[in-house]
């Protein structure tokens, strides 16, 4: 049976998964890069053509972002990873913050209360609209798939109604040493979530403590 992913998810120690005030300028809010910077620096990233004037780093961040694509056939997304409009679509022209060709190169399933068209991009990217609890949004994506897994690609909340509904299998997150003071948690609502998972903690010298999260029993 396929698995369901999530990988390079990064969190500040105070458990924010990212800031507060989304807008186009500033897709993670006030938090800005910060969250994300140990990931610009790998090698997967810069492939990504995302802080590309170098070749990247070979070392441990690169070693956990490089499993990012390999063995995914679908990935799951919210709304705000989409993009920044809430409620009712303005500009059905917004195609996401990645441009013609968005990295996923899958079948993209968008979860929204306001779905749209699919939506067809270069490199093999389809994004889905779809008004959906997480069950019967990961079935759909399965289907996508094929026998390959699916990665629940984020926002905060999105991670969390799928933790929520147990449907996770392996996760990686990255806990990145900054304080954010506010945003969005990913943590609020999941007491006792160690107890259906194997979780392994290995640093990195950059200061990024990873956490693989792998479930206890199939599901």
């Amino acid at each position: 049976m396929s698995l369901v992913r999530v990988h390079n998810f990064s969190v500040s120690l105070d458990g924010f998964g990212t800031g507060e005030g989304q807008r186009l300028d500033a897709p993670f809010g006030h938090a800005g890069s910060r969250l994300m910077e140990w990931a610009f620096e790998t090698r997967t990233f810069r492939q990504m053509g995302i802080h590309a004037e170098t070749e990247g780093s070979f070392g441990v961040d690169e070693a956990f972002a490089s499993q990012w694509g390999p063995g995914i056939g679908a990935e799951i997304m919210g709304r705000n990873k989409f993009g920044p409009q809430r409620g009712p679509w303005e500009d059905e022209e917004w195609k996401g913050w990645w441009g013609d060709n968005p990295v996923f190169h899958t079948p993209v399933v968008v979860l929204t209360h306001h779905p749209r068209p699919t939506l067809e991009m270069e490199g093999g990217t389809t994004f889905h609209f779809v008004d959906a609890d997480p069950l019967s949004a990961l079935k759909q994506a399965q289907a996508l798939a094929g026998d390959l897994d699916v990665r629940i690609g984020g926002g905060v909340s999105t991670v969390r109604q799928f933790l929520e509904a147990d449907l996770i299998d392996h996760m990686h997150i990255a806990l990145v040493p900054i304080v954010l003071g506010r945003g969005e948690r990913l943590w609020d609502g999941l007491e006792g979530l160690e107890e259906r998972f194997e979780i392994e903690a290995t640093p990195s010298p950059f200061g990024v403590l990873h956490l693989v999260f792998t479930r206890r029993t199939a599901r």
